[in-house]
């Protein structure tokens, strides 16, 4: 990697761990700058603007639950393989940064152009996955049930892990691991027909 690069990279990197740890709103172009051990005349010609920074850092964490989906083509395994692994994988980005994605969820209609970009992702190509997987292992045809059936997963899975600092701190709820908690809702709702 030339030296440019991983300027670029080491400005990324300290910007989502500033954001993971004090949110959007109290960082600034300055502290990324004194953090990454560069200075604001660079973070500004890598990215212009705060808001274009914090984007591309969201793009570069939406794009780990892009590749989440790649395993529902993985006709190799069994459609019930695919739905745990994809759900695992998927969780596992979503534990990674519960606080931040809480964040984004939080801003609704003031997107980055990331976060529009994954949710023409999800509208074009992921929910469609995921629709087709359920299809497959239910024989649903029906695309407005489907799509219920896909909310109502999502929601089972990501909301726990979303919402686990504050279930278990403040609500004392003794948070099972997460591929128990997929194994007990794949069991109980999906393949008890």
């Amino acid at each position: 990697m030339d030296k440019s690069n991983e300027t670029k990279e080491i400005i990324l990197r300290t910007a989502l761990e500033m954001i993971k740890q004090e949110g959007f709103e109290k960082i600034t172009i300055r502290k990324i700058a004194v953090r990454s051990n560069t200075n604001v005349s660079l973070v500004n010609y890598y990215f212009g603007t705060k808001d274009k920074l914090i984007s591309e850092v969201i793009r570069i964490m939406l794009s780990g639950f892009q590749d989440s989906f790649d395993v529902l083509d993985d006709l190799s395994l069994p459609p019930e393989r695919r739905l745990k692994l994809f759900l695992l994988h998927y969780v596992r980005g979503v534990e990674q940064y519960p606080e931040m994605l809480s964040r984004i969820i939080m801003m609704g209609a003031g997107l980055f152009a990331s976060q529009q970009e994954y949710g023409e992702f999800m509208r074009s190509i992921g929910f469609d996955k995921v629709k087709n997987l359920l299809r497959e292992l239910t024989n649903e045809q029906d695309q407005e049930l489907l799509m219920m059936m896909v909310m109502q997963i999502f929601g089972a899975v990501f909301m726990p892990a979303l919402m686990r600092p504050v279930l278990e701190a403040g609500a004392g709820v003794e948070m099972k691991p997460v591929e128990r908690q997929i194994d007990l809702l794949l069991e109980r709702y999906l393949f008890n027909h």
